[in-house]
C-alpha cells in the first residue's frame, strides 16, 4: 500500500532547550550555518497543513551540530537511549599486550565492507600497554557517515554521528602525518558501539546489527525528503551508481581546442560523462551513432548497515520532478536505498539521534558547508558562492606556502615518464601528497601533456599558444601570467632558426626540440618529419622520421633532437658536423627564475581584476561559452593559494570562464588561472576526493601536489 505520512504515530520531539543553551557557542561557525539549519529543519507549514505534524515534531529544527552533550537535559535523554556523553563515560583504552610496535595499514573492514582507508594503532604513551586507534578523517566521513564539523584547530576535530556528538573540549584528537590526517577514534568508537581489532593490514570495525524500522517521505521547500528510521546508530555510505548516461550538453562542432586532435564528429557521438558535460576541448571517443535517449537522471545508492523488514519492501513510494524514483533493496545485513535524481544533483544525507534517523534530502543545493583547519597551513573549505541568482558550490583548499613543512610540486601520473594518465586519487597517493588538484591540459589519445610543466628547473613539457601558467618557488613566491618560451638555434652563419616548442606533444609546422628532460628517446609525433640529432652542440645525424610512433631516436645525454615538421627548408642549414648555439628566454622574463611551472589557461584574474582573454591563449569562442565543472588556482593578497573546484550551480550547469573568474575574484584572489576541467576536475585531500565520487572523475596527466613534511 502507498505509505501516507498521516498514518504515522506521533514521535517524541526533541526539546528546544539544548538548542538555546548552545546557540552562542555556534556563532563562530558562520559558513554554512543557515543552510545546515535549513537542512535539519524538517517539515513545516506546508506539511502541517496536510495533517503530518508528527513528522515535523519528530525531526524538529535541530541540526546535527546542535545535539548537545553538555546539557543535563540532553545527557538524561542520551542516557535513556543508552548513549552517554564523553564527560560521563568512564573510558578504558583498547587493551593489548605491551608492545612498542606501531600497527598500521591501508584497509578497513567496516561490517565486512573492505575500504581503502589508512589507519594506525599505537600506545597512548611510551609506558602504556593500551593502544589508541587512529583513522584517516575524510575517508571515515565518506565511508561511515561520521560528519566532520567546522573547526579552527587542526589538532581537534568535532564530529557528529547520530546522538554521538563530540564538540568543543570533547572534540576528538587529530594529527596530520605526511599525506593523511588521522583522528583518534578510540573513545568515539566506544560511544558508537563499535568493536575494533587489527589483523595485519586490515583494521576490523564491527557495529551491532541495526534494523530499518520505517521509511517516510515528505515535501520540503527545496525539494523532497526521505527519513529512514533505525533502531540504533549504524554506519552508512553514499555511492554514485556508475552507469553510462547521455550528456545533456552537446559538444561544439567543430572541436574547439586546437591542442586536442579533431575527430570528425559526423561519425561520432559524445562519449558519455557520468556527471556533467565534459570539457569540449577533449576529443569525443568513437562510439556508434544511436538516437539520443531522453535523460532520465542519475542514480545514487545510500548503503545502510541495517536489515530491513520485509513488510517495508512492499511500500509504494511517491515520486516528483526531483525524486524520479525510490527503491529499497535488501542486501544481506545491508539495506540500499536507490534514488534517481536530476543529472548533476546529489543527495544530501545526514544522521540525527534520539530517535535514530537517517535523513536524505533531494535538493539542488546539496553542498554541506564546512570550514576546517586540516593541518597547519592547510584549510579545507566548502560553501556556495553567489553570482546574481546563481549559487555555485565551491570546494577549495587555502594553502599557506610559507608554512614550515608545506611544499608544492607538479606531480605526474606515470613518473618519471611524461606519458600516461591515471585517476588523481591514484596519482596523489603514489606521490605521497597530502592534497592535490588536477592541473594542465593533455592529449587523451597519446596521453601526453599539452602545456607547461617545469620541475626542478627542467622543462618536462614546454608552454604552448601563449597560454596561462602558474610559477612558484619554495620561498612562497608565485606568479600567474600568459607564458611563452622563445628558443632559437643559431648556425655558424648566424642564421637564426626559431624553435616552436620544447618537449611538447603539441604538433604544428616548424621545429620542435626534445632534450633529455623529455626522455631517453624521441618518437615522431607526426608524418614526414626530419629528425636532426645534436650532441655536444654539433649535428651528428639527420634522417627521415618515418611513420609516426614507430621509430625511436635516442636523445643524447649531452644534446637534443630537432624535429622538422612540414617546413623542411632548415634541413640544409643542419648538415652533419654543423656547430649550433642555442638561445632561450621566457616571456615574461620573470618566469625563468621559478623552478616550478604548470600551465593551464585562460588567465582569469590579475591585480584583483578580471582579465579574461581566451582568444589570446588560443581558445575558441565555443570553448569560452561552454559551461562545465572547473578547476582553478589563485593567489590571495596575503600570498596564500586557493586550490578550487567549482561544480554545477544549484539546479543548473557549471560556470563558464567569465563566471569562474568572478567566483575567484569574489573569493579574494588577486591572481587566478583556469586549469583543465570537466570530468578531469578532482580535488584530493588525505586519501579521498572531496568534490566528487571517484567513479565520476576522469584519468588525468598531471596535477599540483601539496606535501606536508614533519
Amino acid at each position: 500500500m502507498k505509505r501516507n505520512l498521516s498514518s504515522w504515530r506521533p514521535i517524541l520531539s526533541v526539546s528546544i532547550l539544548p538548542v538555546l543553551a548552545i546557540a552562542p557557542s555556534l556563532l563562530w561557525n558562520q559558513p554554512g550555518r543557515s543552510q545546515q539549519g535549513e537542512r535539519a529543519g524538517l517539515i513545516h507549514a506546508s506539511i502541517s497543513s496536510q495533517g503530518i505534524n508528527s513528522l515535523a515534531d519528530s525531526e524538529s529544527r535541530l541540526k546535527p551540530t546542535e545535539i548537545l552533550r553538555d546539557s543535563s537535559l540532553e545527557r538524561t535523554s542520551a542516557m535513556r537511549q543508552g548513549i552517554h556523553s564523553l564527560s560521563e563515560y568512564r573510558f578504558l583504552a583498547q587493551s593489548v599486550p605491551p608492545s612498542s610496535t606501531i600497527r598500521q595499514g591501508s584497509q578497513v573492514s567496516l561490517n565486512g565492507r573492505i575500504l581503502p582507508l589508512s589507519w594506525t594503532q599505537q600506545p597512548a604513551n611510551n609506558t602504556s600497554a593500551d593502544f589508541r586507534t587512529w583513522i584517516a578523517d575524510v575517508g571515515l566521513m565518506q565511508s561511515a557517515g561520521v560528519d566532520l564539523l567546522s573547526s579552527a584547530d587542526s589538532g581537534k576535530q568535532p564530529v557528529q554521528w547520530f546522538s554521538v556528538s563530540l564538540t568543543g573540549a570533547q572534540s576528538v584528537a587529530a594529527r596530520a602525518t605526511g599525506p593523511y590526517r588521522y583522528l583518534d577514534v578510540t573513545d568515539f568508537a566506544r560511544l558508537a558501539g563499535w568493536e575494533i581489532s587489527a589483523d595485519g593490514n586490515i583494521l576490523k570495525i564491527t557495529s551491532q546489527t541495526a534494523s530499518v524500522t520505517g521509511i517516510r517521505q515528505a515535501k520540503i521547500e527545496s525539494g523532497d525528503r526521505i527519513v529512514v528510521d533505525l533502531d540504533r546508530p549504524t554506519p552508512w555510505q553514499v555511492n554514485f551508481v556508475d552507469k553510462p548516461i547521455p550528456s545533456p550538453t552537446p559538444t561544439p562542432n567543430p572541436p574547439d581546442d586546437p591542442t586536442k586532435p579533431a575527430i570528425p564528429i559526423q561519425s561520432l557521438r559524445t562519449a558519455p560523462n557520468l556527471e556533467t558535460p565534459d570539457d569540449p576541448t577533449k576529443p569525443a571517443l568513437p562510439l556508434p551513432i544511436t538516437p539520443a535517449a531522453p535523460i532520465a537522471g542519475q542514480e545514487w545508492s545510500i548503503a545502510i548497515d541495517a536489515k530491513v523488514d520485509a513488510a517495508l519492501l512492499q511500500d509504494i513510494f511517491s515520486t516528483s520532478k526531483q525524486l524520479l524514483s525510490l527503491k529499497v533493496e535488501p542486501d544481506g545485513v545491508q539495506t540500499r536505498l536507490k534514488v534517481t535524481i536530476p543529472l548533476g544533483w546529489r543527495p544530501q544525507v545526514f544522521s540525527l539521534g534520539n530517535p535514530n534517523r537517517l535523513v536524505i534530502d533531494i535538493r539542488p543545493d546539496s553542498l554541506v558547508e564546512k570550514n576546517i583547519v586540516w593541518a597547519p597551513g592547510v584549510q579545507w573549505r566548502q560553501q556556495y558562492q553567489n553570482l546574481g541568482t546563481a549559487r555555485f558550490p565551491v570546494v577549495w583548499l587555502e594553502v599557506n606556502p610559507r608554512q614550515a613543512g608545506v611544499k608544492i610540486r607538479p606531480i605526474l601520473s606515470n613518473p618519471p615518464a611524461d606519458q600516461g594518465t591515471a585517476p588523481l586519487l591514484q596519482t596523489a597517493e603514489v606521490s605521497g601528497a597530502a592534497a592535490a588538484i588536477n592541473a594542465g591540459f593533455f592529449n587523451r589519445i597519446n596521453r601526453l601533456a599539452l602545456g607547461a610543466i617545469r620541475r626542478d628547473n627542467k622543462w618536462l613539457s614546454g608552454p604552448i599558444l601563449n597560454r596561462g601558467a602558474i610559477a612558484w618557488n619554495d620561498l612562497g613566491e608565485f606568479a600567474i601570467d600568459r607564458l611563452t618560451l622563445q628558443e632559437t638555434v643559431i648556425t655558424p652563419a648566424n642564421q637564426p632558426l626559431p624553435v616552436s616548442h620544447l618537449n611538447s606533444a603539441y604538433v604544428q609546422s616548424g621545429i620542435g626540440r626534445y632534450n633529455p628532460d623529455w626522455g631517453t628517446t624521441y618518437t615522431p609525433l607526426s608524418g614526414n618529419e626530419i629528425v636532426v640529432t645534436v650532441a655536444g652542440e654539433r649535428v651528428v645525424s639527420q634522417s627521415p622520421g618515418g611513420v609516426p610512433g614507430t621509430t625511436n631516436f635516442p636523445i643524447p645525454a649531452n644534446g637534443y633532437i630537432l624535429a622538422l615538421r612540414s617546413d623542411f627548408s632548415p634541413a640544409s642549414e643542419l648538415s652533419i658536423g654543423t656547430l649550433l648555439r642555442l638561445e632561450n628566454n621566457t616571456f615574461p622574463a620573470d618566469f625563468n627564475r621559478f623552478p616550478y611551472i604548470l600551465g593551464g589557461g585562460p588567465v582569469l584574474v590579475q591585480n584583483s581584476r578580471v582579465v579574461l582573454d581566451a582568444k589570446a591563449e588560443g581558445f575558441s569562442d565555443a570553448y569560452v561559452r561552454q559551461t562545465a565543472i572547473r578547476s582553478a588556482i589563485g593567489r590571495t593578497a596575503a600570498g596564500n593559494l586557493l586550490i578550487v573546484a567549482v561544480h554545477n550551480r544549484a539546479g543548473g550547469a557549471g560556470p563558464n570562464f567569465a563566471e569562474l573568474a568572478q567566483i575567484l575574484q569574489q573569493m579574494g584572489a588577486v591572481e587566478a588561472l583556469n586549469l583543465d576541467g570537466g570530468s578531469s576536475t578532482s580535488l584530493y585531500l588525505g586519501g579521498s576526493l572531496l568534490d566528487r565520487p571517484p567513479s565520476t572523475a576522469a584519468r588525468v596527466h598531471n596535477a599540483i601536489g601539496i606535501f606536508i613534511q614533519p
